[in-house]
């Protein structure tokens, strides 16, 4: 059986602290950020300077990925071939770094693609390091916090606009904290390719596409509209491409105006076609979806009321810089607050729920005691995510009694939980879904060693804790079996089945349940 590299876990460990190597990043350590956006891929690295951040180098690639899918919302393969080829040359900068200096993060156009497995699972070898595909409201906490620390500490409060590809997050915060936060599928390649097709620019088109735009937009006046804020910034995507083409036409640096926007708009129906554009300071990349992004833009100014914005030179990659700076700021804390939002909004017993931790995490320590192969941080990932989904076994018991592991399942894989990326809340779901109930349904995902570990650990943990109250689990261990790849034995003190009939009678059915997989389990008594 195939395990992590061979350590002896923290005592910690059993109590669920977090041993995070983010706590400890000293001055000069190198640090990574790889945004997959729907126009464009880009990599920060980054050199840490007393909190600072010194950028050593910057690359972004047109990849237009966005661009790249049909009407059924599959990527097509030209569009996964070039950002194969794009994650290949970042793979290279990245040679050296080590899993915890190293982030990389999908936004729009991978929440949407059906075929974002496909693409992922190669994207993954080629870079080297796991890309999460983060939540529209992830997406938005992380561009603030990017945007917030590249500007001075101010107690104003701000408004926050990024206009990417495929969609728009707003976000109103105060200081470093966010406040209001959401992301809308709206972008300058979604509505460039749908209301100027082939690159043609005419009057209808723009108040079409401004009218579309504040549709989809309107819900946003109660929480963004005038008086919610007091300054407004835009970071990169759209904005900064606006504010780059009005510094070259000789308007003030760093501010995008009404009247700016207006004479945009001028010069694009004056060109009438992407083809013939010619604007100094617009790059190449954006000339065909500057006009879906002005006419988004042109929408939000109206319908916020907004006179003039501050382009910002912080955003998504400089959140996720941000994030990995240690549990201070981290979104390792946020998850943790996340999880907690979640047991007390479904109502979840917190005491059985930190009984069933403390169970699960301690199996799960012993057998990580035995594992080889994976580095530390691995393992405190995986920790983790066994501690959140005992945390969270039983969210969907106030919908159904009888099918709650279902439910909480669906719940989970439908949340916006922030700080957590959506690959990790199916994790934390399919491990939900399998705590109780047949195995055959996750058979699917039983050549993910750790995941099955996990699975166990987490299933052992419930039936021992099923009187609902602290479990005798004195002398009980589990390990893997020795005479197995794909077996564990869970061993207890002779007299343990006597003394508590009713766990050996449900840990006997455990067994027999394993026996219908793959992977079997053993009991023994010494």
């Amino acid at each position: 059986m195939r395990a992590p590299a061979r350590f002896r876990p923290l005592p910690e460990w059993y109590a669920g602290a977090d041993n995070s190597k983010r706590s400890f990043m000293q001055n000069g350590t190198r640090l990574a950020a790889v945004d997959l956006g729907s126009n464009s891929f880009r990599l920060e690295i980054v050199r840490l300077d007393h909190g600072h951040f010194e950028r050593t180098e910057y690359l972004k690639e047109p990849i237009r990925q966005g661009a790249g899918m049909d009407a059924d919302r599959n990527l097509s393969p030209q569009a996964m071939q070039r950002g194969w080829e794009c994650l290949a040359r970042f793979g290279e900068r990245l040679s050296g770094f080590d899993s915890h200096q190293v982030r990389a993060v999908a936004t729009q156009t991978l929440r949407e693609a059906r075929n974002r497995d496909a693409f992922l699972e190669r994207a993954n070898q080629i870079l080297g390091f796991p890309i999460d595909v983060i939540s529209g409201r992830e997406e938005a906490r992380l561009i603030y916090l990017g945007v917030v620390k590249m500007l001075p500490r101010a107690a104003e409060r701000r408004l926050v606009v990024d206009i990417g590809g495929r969609s728009t997050e707003l976000i109103v915060g105060k200081g470093s904290k966010p406040l209001r936060m959401e992301s809308y599928r709206v972008g300058s390649i979604a509505w460039s390719t749908r209301y100027f097709p082939a690159g043609q620019f005419s009057k209808q088109a723009f108040r079409a596409a401004e009218v579309a735009a504040k549709a989809v937009l309107d819900e946003a006046l109660d929480t963004y509209g005038e008086g919610k804020w007091d300054a407004a910034y835009g970071s990169a995507g759209t904005v900064g491409a606006v504010g780059d083409i009005l510094v070259a036409a000789g308007a003030p640096e760093g501010v995008v105006t009404q009247q700016g926007l207006d004479w945009l708009m001028a010069r694009l129906l004056e060109a009438q076609s992407a083809d013939r554009l010619r604007l100094p300071g617009m790059k190449e990349d954006r000339r065909n979806i500057i006009a879906g992004g002005v006419a988004i833009l042109r929408a939000i100014f109206d319908l916020l009321r907004i006179d003039h914005m501050t382009t910002a030179n912080g955003g998504l990659r400089h959140g996720l810089l941000g994030d990995m700076l240690g549990p201070a700021a981290s979104h390792y804390d946020v998850r943790t607050a996340s999880v907690q939002r979640l047991m007390t909004k479904f109502d979840v017993d917190p005491a059985h729920a930190a009984r069933v931790e403390q169970v699960a995490t301690r199996l799960f320590g012993q057998l990580m005691e035995h594992a080889t192969g994976l580095a530390r941080d691995e393992h405190d990932r995986n920790m983790r995510k066994l501690r959140w989904s005992a945390q969270l076994h039983e969210i969907g018991a106030h919908i159904s009694h009888s099918d709650y592991h279902k439910h909480g399942a669906y719940i989970l894989d439908n949340a916006d939980a922030t700080g957590f990326a959506l690959n990790e809340l199916h994790r934390l779901s399919l491990l939900v879904l399998g705590h109780r109930g047949k195995l055959r349904k996750l058979a699917a995902y039983f050549d993910d060693a750790i995941l099955v570990q996990q699975l166990l650990a987490l299933r052992l943990a419930i039936i021992l804790c099923h009187a609902r109250r602290e479990p005798d689990i004195t002398g009980l261990v589990l390990s893997p079996d020795p005479s197995l790849d794909r077996g564990f034995v869970l061993s207890s003190r002779a007299g343990w089945s006597e003394a508590y009939p009713q766990s050996a009678h449900l840990l006997r059915e455990e067994v027999l349940a394993w026996q219908k997989t793959s992977w079997s389990l053993a009991r023994v008594e010494r």
